[in-house]
């Protein structure tokens, strides 16, 4: 069965309005997570200032989570513990240094860190950089056309 995106919102106490519907359909269709401005060119009808204000709605109700894509820009996504983001369902994401694209690596767990008396985490950044796997492919491929 597909979450929908109203039930989504409705869920953590958020109002579906039209355009927070919109935004909450392309992170839920996004196979890796989305930028501002990548969000900005799917969505022609809504303007920047529309989408910014939507994520970060979503992400104060702990609906979506973002993080740093190795190269400073940061991208949302939906989170998958229950609609409701902690620091114990986030996941490993991993940075292409070739194609510029993130995955998600869903089923592995960012490592617990233990932390001083007095400090709350409320978001984990756990980035892995390399070649992914479709590159590295072609650079093999490449590699032997040469020779």
């Amino acid at each position: 069965m597909d979450t929908q995106p109203v039930d989504i919102m409705e869920a953590a106490g958020v109002k579906p309005t039209s355009n927070r519907i919109i935004v909450l359909r392309a992170l839920l269709a996004a196979h890796s997570p989305l930028s501002l401005l990548e969000l900005e060119s799917q969505l022609r009808t809504l303007d920047r200032s529309s989408i910014f204000r939507v994520l970060t709605l979503l992400q104060e109700h702990e609906v979506i989570h973002s993080v740093e894509d190795g190269r400073g820009v940061t991208k949302y996504e939906l989170c998958h513990g229950h609609h409701h983001c902690t620091p114990d369902d986030m996941h490993v994401h991993f940075y292409c240094e070739v194609c510029d694209k993130v995955f998600c690596f869903d089923d592995v767990n960012v490592p617990q860190v233990d932390v001083p008396d007095g400090f709350k985490v409320r978001s984990v950044n756990y980035m892995l950089k390399g070649v992914c796997p479709s590159c590295r492919s072609k650079t093999d491929t490449e590699t032997l056309n040469k020779s």
